[in-house]
């Protein structure tokens, strides 16, 4: 058995071994955490929200517009409310994040004798037989392969009657490829040597691949999973969508066209995008909502003025 072929056995041994552990330790920590969460006494009529009705009437009093402001952007019931805040919270974090690893970057700290010894580490394993398999795999992250997925699931949400999917999808994309492309020509980073099997001529930083697949299979993972019946299977979407968009991501490694770092800020980005997506999608879903009680309100009010 050729060296190439020992590689290739021993990656996807390692790899099987690996995903099958993580699947396994994530579906437990969610199931303990969704226990744990059921547990816990709901916060509103507990004691401690008994004695907080002092500070709540105080500012009420001192203070009402914000006061109302607070209590609608903590409400739970509604997705404009403590959701929203939520994916809002997290957004600033992704920012802050992308915008420390960018500093970073630019400067070509220590972050950058870190890039170079990840790269070097891969030099050994770089066997035809992987870069041909990884080769098909990062194939996946391309721009005109991710927006041909775009556009066949846009015909898909058409005809399946999901429209309100469709314009969060396009946002989803396009800002993510538009923050993407303009992010590398501002920092200008150069790539590391690649190999000859791959060719790549804009600058590095951020990945594309890592950007457009954490955004746009992100994305299409959400929008699976979030009318499925049951947990495991919105887990199973999730965990492999995920598995998928890593995998794009080690690829751009592997093959040597992206330093470490860049991977990690596309990721960032595509996760900002993705966060804004799903803002939008749920913000369309709660309109329809409201629309659909208010006609259903309308028509069982004509019902009973025709009934009288």
């Amino acid at each position: 058995m050729n060296t190439s072929v020992q590689a290739v056995l021993l990656l996807t041994v390692t790899a099987a071994v690996l995903l099958a552990t993580l699947h396994a330790v994530l579906w437990r920590f969610l199931v303990g955490l969704s226990l744990a969460a059921s547990r816990l006494p709901r916060f509103q009529g507990s004691r401690a929200w008994a004695r907080m009705r002092p500070v709540q009437a105080w500012l009420s009093l001192r203070y009402p517009r914000l006061y109302v402001h607070l209590r609608a952007r903590l409400d739970p019931s509604t997705f404009a409310g403590l959701p929203l805040t939520m994916l809002v919270v997290a957004a600033i974090y992704v920012v802050a994040l992308l915008s420390g690893l960018t500093e970073e970057v630019v400067e070509a700290g220590g972050v950058l004798h870190l890039d170079q010894a990840v790269n070097a580490a891969f030099a050994a394993w770089r066997e035809p037989a992987l870069v041909v398999a990884f080769l098909w795999i990062t194939v996946l992250g391309t721009g005109p392969a991710l927006t041909a997925v775009t556009l066949t699931a846009t015909g898909f949400l058409w005809a399946n009657r999901r429209p309100r999917f469709i314009v969060p999808l396009w946002v989803t994309f396009i800002g993510a490829q538009a923050t993407t492309w303009a992010g590398k020509f501002a920092v200008a980073r150069h790539r590391p040597e690649f190999i000859d099997a791959v060719q790549a001529a804009s600058p590095s930083f951020p990945s594309a691949h890592a950007t457009g697949s954490m955004a746009v299979y992100g994305f299409l993972a959400y929008v699976l999973a979030r009318d499925l019946p049951r947990r495991e299977q919105r887990f199973e979407v999730v965990f492999w969508v995920g598995a998928l968009t890593a995998a794009i991501g080690f690829s751009r490694l592997f093959l040597s066209v992206h330093y470490a770092t860049d991977v990690a800020a596309g990721f960032l980005v595509g996760g900002f995008w993705l966060l804004v997506g799903f803002a939008l999608a749920e913000h369309r879903r709660s309109i329809e909502q409201r629309i659909f009680v208010a006609t259903d309100a309308g028509s069982a009010f004509q019902h009973d003025q025709d009934a009288a």
